[in-house]
């Protein structure tokens, strides 16, 4: 297929890929964990030797990935955290790494926990803010790792200004586009090296999978410890999973632009809500950084929004007990629509009591907005 169709095109018809065999229209599973060899013992198939490194599924999805991200190469990974893990596991002992503040609790930790037992500096930054950005940098760092928009505080981050930032210091840019997918920002197109995704979200999004990817411009110096990683330590993604990660990709075009229609319109609502202290959305203008989101997103500002309700924590509690639609459960960016009081998941991490993080599905944005009317009591 020509690469130069829409993305929607792309996604739909799976790169062009279908099963040249049975001239089937969807592409096959190949599940073997071996390959032959020939008499001689050479490989039948050069591409081919053994699964954990090479995969026929694997490799399709890879590519339909990467031509998505505008990026020179993908690797899948078992889960998102297995993405951000190896995204870093290259920094040598005694190094930096600068990391953004208010990000997904589980990368935090992670990273605090592998810096401490690496002897590695850690430093943690207000990212809004450049200039504490590159005073984090101190001049001289291996890498810099955000998420734009955060999870759950919906922060935005410049992404062309903290590539100028981690750049000038040597860093390389790894950032977490999993809230906004590679539809909606390409952080490698805004200088970004590395993107990285947990495809159990939005890129599969029906809640069914686990999956995270990594995806890298042409000429990142630590890319190839990243694949090599991969290979030797096993964090590979098995073919059925890869399989169904594409079933989903095929339909993200389309999910993502009810996700943001549903969530803007849900925005707006609880924006003018008497019981809501305030909303968490940056495709709302009253956002802090919407004009920043507005210039580095396009066709929407995602599915994943948090909600301040006036009161403390019984009383977020109290409005996400009533809900009937939204499904109390953690994760984001599938078809159903979640709550999440994050505090009783986080509460050492400073969140406030009174957060709910909204997750909005591909459902009536009617049904969801007369499902929240209701617990919030109008």
């Amino acid at each position: 297929m020509r690469k130069t169709v829409h993305p929607a095109t792309w996604a739909a018809h799976a790169g062009g890929a279908k099963d040249q065999q049975s001239s089937g229209v969807v592409p096959p599973i190949q599940p073997a964990t071996t390959f032959l060899r020939d008499t001689d013992y050479a490989l039948e198939n050069q591409s081919n030797m053994y699964q954990r490194p090479h995969s026929e599924t694997v490799r399709h999805v890879e590519k339909v990935i990467a031509h998505l991200e505008g990026a020179e190469d993908s690797l899948l990974f078992p889960s998102g955290m297995a993405a951000v893990s190896a995204s870093l596991r290259w920094v040598p002992n005694g190094g930096r790494i600068v990391l953004q503040q208010g990000i997904y609790w589980g990368t935090t930790k992670w990273i605090r926990d592998f810096c401490a037992r690496r002897s590695i500096d850690l430093i943690e930054v207000d990212a809004t803010d450049l200039a504490a950005l590159a005073e984090g940098c101190g001049g001289k760092a291996d890498a810099v790792f955000l998420e734009t928009p955060s999870n759950p505080l919906l922060n935005v981050i410049d992404i062309a200004g903290a590539a100028e930032v981690a750049h000038a210091a040597g860093a390389i840019l790894i950032v977490d586009n999993t809230v906004g997918t590679p539809l909606l920002c390409q952080p490698l197109a805004l200088g970004a090296d590395v993107v990285m995704h947990s495809a159990t979200k939005a890129m599969n999004g029906h809640s069914d999978v686990l999956g995270g990817v990594l995806s890298a411009r042409d000429g990142v110096a630590a890319w190839e410890a990243i694949t090599l990683d991969r290979a030797d330590a096993g964090a590979v993604m098995g073919p059925f999973e890869a399989w169904l990660l594409l079933r989903g990709l095929r339909t993200l075009p389309l999910r993502v632009e009810r996700m943001c229609e549903n969530a803007m319109r849900v925005a707006t609502f609880l924006e003018d809500h008497p019981a809501v202290e305030a909303v968490l959305y940056p495709g709302l203008a009253s956002h802090p950084a919407h004009d920043l989101a507005s210039r580095q997103m396009q066709g929407g500002f995602g599915g994943l929004l948090s909600v301040l309700v006036k009161g403390g924590k019984e009383d977020a509690l109290r409005v996400a007990g009533r809900l009937e639609l939204f499904l109390r459960a953690t994760s984001l960016g599938g078809v159903e629509s979640l709550v999440e009081h994050r505090y009783s998941i986080e509460s050492h991490t400073g969140l406030p009591e009174n957060l709910l993080r909204l997750s909005i599905g591909i459902e009536s944005a009617d049904d969801l907005i007369a499902d929240l009317g209701q617990a919030l009591g109008q």
